[in-house]
């Protein structure tokens, strides 16, 4: 599984919604920026800011990544629970699809928050709600259900998204602007379909028989061709300022 290619995709579901929350966190006026949760890069390769970028991540196998695609982002391995930073570092501190993998967001939102200045900006920019998800046809439904034990087993909590305000709330930021991220309507290209089967298989593996997984790969298929297919995971965001 190419997980920098999944990053990328998420990337362009939020592309948009990323040029508007950077325009108003003054993201190109800032002078220190920070990702927490980097990951491979795929967001923080694609910030247009004079600041000196940052990023932090627990996992050293995508920090290598991170390396190759920004480059000249100064890269930490840390963890996001007790960011490796002086307090008040940053102008603004960012996340992205982040929040739902620590084992407590809580106290991720407020290390967000200590590392950034006074009068500056915190966003967690994409935070899924899959127990709201929504699949049709109803043959396509178990998926949903699949996935989230799946993530359940991984650590991360499926739900997260809907409480994303509240937590801004109690970690003390001021939230200016949040809610559910308006989905882009297009049809899946046949690289799109194949790299969300692509997750959906090292997902499910060990957890569903390899022959569920692949009749329900074709029925979803089978659904796209008749143009009956349905799936929406509510996601959130969140801008607030410290």
């Amino acid at each position: 599984m190419d997980w920098h290619k999944r990053y990328v995709q998420q990337a362009g579901w939020t592309r948009d919604l990323r040029a508007y929350l950077f325009a108003q966190a003054e993201a190109k006026w800032a002078r220190r920026i920070l990702e927490a949760g980097c990951g491979s890069g795929a967001i923080l390769s694609t910030v247009e800011s004079s600041a000196v970028l940052y990023g932090v991540d627990i996992d050293p196998h995508a920090l290598a990544q991170c390396r190759v695609n920004a480059a000249d982002a100064i890269l930490t391995r840390g963890d996001g629970l007790a960011l490796p930073y002086s307090n008040e570092s940053f102008d603004l501190v960012f996340c992205h699809y982040f929040l739902l993998w620590v084992s407590d967001p809580l106290q991720a939102v407020r290390e967000m928050k200590r590392v950034t200045r006074t009068g500056g900006h915190v966003l967690a920019l994409a935070e899924p709600d899959y127990f709201s998800r929504v699949d049709a046809p109803d043959e396509l439904k178990s998926l949903g259900a699949w996935q989230v034990e799946s993530l359940k087993r991984q650590g991360a909590d499926p739900g997260f998204g809907a409480r994303l305000a509240q937590v801004f709330f109690e970690a003390g930021i001021k939230l200016e602007e949040t809610g559910p991220i308006q989905p882009v309507e297009k049809e899946a290209d046949a690289g799109e379909f194949e790299l969300e089967w692509a997750v959906i298989e090292s997902d499910l593996a060990g957890m569903v028989e390899a022959r569920e997984i692949q009749k329900m790969k074709a029925l979803d298929a089978q659904a796209r061709g008749r143009g009956e297919r349905v799936l929406r995971v509510p996601t959130y965001f969140a801008w607030g300022r410290v």
